[in-house]
């Protein structure tokens, strides 16, 4: 990514929602937008936040199911890049994998696929694809 001229961009960005547990207060700059520098940017908040949002609704529609998951893990990955109208989000890869006793492969594939459509980052985020694998651990 391209430096900006003058000073190097920085700021610490401090998060809450209609909870208001203003648990996030992080620093974030173009370092480490770049990967080479303290902080996080952006992107990783988008990542972080569609990560949780999907676990959350998974394990929500789970016990929902009467099959609590005793496990559940989501990574997400935002794609970012440089298109003729600018730095844009192009992909959101998200992987969910989970440990939940007593269902069985199609139930979990289409609670998981439940949960990616509808979780609230999601509906957020909705014009940007998303590829989405979910695994049933043993």
């Amino acid at each position: 990514m391209p430096k900006p001229p003058g000073p190097e961009p920085s700021a610490t960005v401090a998060a809450a929602s209609s909870s208001q547990s203003g648990a996030l207060d992080a620093p974030f700059s173009l370092k480490a937008r770049a990967a080479d520098g303290p902080g996080t940017n952006p992107e990783e908040l988008i990542a972080g936040a569609h990560a949780g949002c999907c676990s959350m609704m998974l394990s929500a529609l789970l016990t929902g199911l009467g099959k609590p998951a005793s496990s559940i893990h989501t990574k997400a990955r935002v794609q970012l890049e440089k298109l003729e109208a600018g730095f844009t989000i192009t992909k959101i890869i998200l992987a969910t994998e989970a440990s939940v006793p007593g269902l069985t492969a199609a139930e979990f594939a289409q609670a998981a696929e439940d949960a990616k459509k509808n979780c609230p980052v999601s509906r957020a985020l909705a014009a940007v694809p998303v590829e989405f694998t979910a695994t049933l651990l043993p």
